[in-house]
């Protein structure tokens, strides 16, 4: 199969972290017969400084012209520490979703048996652990009409949502549930917010009319968190608006020990970014310490997106291979002196 990537390395370890995810792209498809051309491109601070756009129109259009888009990471310090800065590296990431109508994240939270010592749960509330997130993306508060008063006193946001935005994130996180364990969890405010109750009914009709066989729970954020926190192995899919999945994710992002192994995607109707959630980690940019395993977990589920799934799998059993082993980056086995090209290259091998 031959398959076009746009590939944004973007800033601090992003482009590190990326050409791992290419060497491992690179092994699978010499061991099963694909062909994958690679199209380069800037976005973030890295673009800002060549152009003074962090997404620049070449880049969208590169980015739609591929199959899917595989996205390194975001972020400065010289604009996350200046509080007068008009153009933002960030601003290319929500411009990029809303260009590619990139509505659906999905993260996955799973645990990994030779880290679980790593998390800062017990053991026993977060083995077995295996759920995935699915977070509307382009709708919400963050996208929502602001107001300022003059004085600059008083403030607003409006949350709104319609049926639509909610029907099109909710098939796509029923169908996933009737592929693992059947169970969808709607997480919501609706004893508060009209938003929320929107959600629920929404969500409870198409739940009644096509998907009567998955289990539909409901959970108020609030509850959530804790829920997460006391017993984050009860979930299966996770369904939630753009704020709460902001930051519910995140809450499930530090269950597994370190947020260096954790992927995403953010998929619409006709195209698909893959991405690790971690940030760009300026600090250790250029010093071969940066954990590549989320981005190249991340281009297993670009496989996945692409029916590739046995191509996914040898992967994830790379992946696994290399954690039961102790390779990886010191920030998971500090006593254990693999860089970031070295994680590459073992889970590159093992696939090949």
């Amino acid at each position: 199969m031959k398959k076009q990537i746009a590939v944004l390395p973007g800033d601090g370890i992003g482009p590190e972290i990326t050409k791992e995810a290419i060497k491992v792209l690179d092994a699978v498809a010499e061991k099963f017969g694909h062909e994958f051309n690679y199209a380069y491109a800037d976005m973030g601070a890295i673009a800002i400084d060549k152009t003074g756009t962090p997404l620049p129109e070449a880049t969208l259009q590169v980015s739609l012209e591929s199959d899917a888009v595989l996205f390194g990471a975001i972020g400065d310090p010289k604009y996350d520490n200046d509080p007068n800065a008009k153009v933002r590296p960030e601003q290319g990431l929500l411009a990029i979703r809303k260009a590619l109508g990139l509505y659906c994240n999905v993260r996955p939270v799973t645990t990994f048996d030779a880290l679980l010592h790593q998390s800062p749960l017990k053991e026993e509330r977060v083995k077995g652990t295996d759920f995935v997130m699915y977070r509307e993306l382009t709708g919400g508060i963050y996208f929502g009409e602001k107001t300022l008063s003059e004085d600059k006193n008083t403030a607003s946001d409006l949350c709104q949502y319609t049926r639509a935005e909610i029907e099109r994130i909710a098939h796509k996180a029923f169908t996933a549930a009737q592929k693992r364990r059947n169970i969808l969890t709607l997480i919501d405010k609706a004893n508060v917010l009209e938003s929320s109750r929107l959600w629920r009914r929404v969500v409870t009709e198409i739940h009644q009319k096509n998907y009567p066989d998955v289990d539909l729970r409901f959970l108020f954020v609030d509850n959530a968190a804790m829920q997460m926190i006391l017993a984050p192995y009860q979930f299966d899919v996770l369904l939630t608006s753009n704020l709460f999945g902001d930051i519910i994710s995140d809450e499930g992002s530090v269950i597994g020990g370190s947020i260096g192994l954790l992927p995403s995607a953010s998929i619409g109707d006709k195209h698909a970014l893959f991405e690790p959630i971690h940030g760009s980690f300026p600090q250790g940019a250029g010093k071969g310490i940066a954990n590549p395993i989320a981005m190249i977990l991340s281009a297993a589920m670009m496989l996945t997106h692409f029916d590739m799934d046995k191509e996914a799998a040898a992967v994830s059993a790379a992946v696994d291979k290399a954690l039961a082993q102790g390779v990886c980056t010191p920030e998971i086995f500090p006593e254990n002196n693999y860089s970031t090209s070295d994680v590459g290259d073992f889970i590159a091998k093992n696939i090949a």
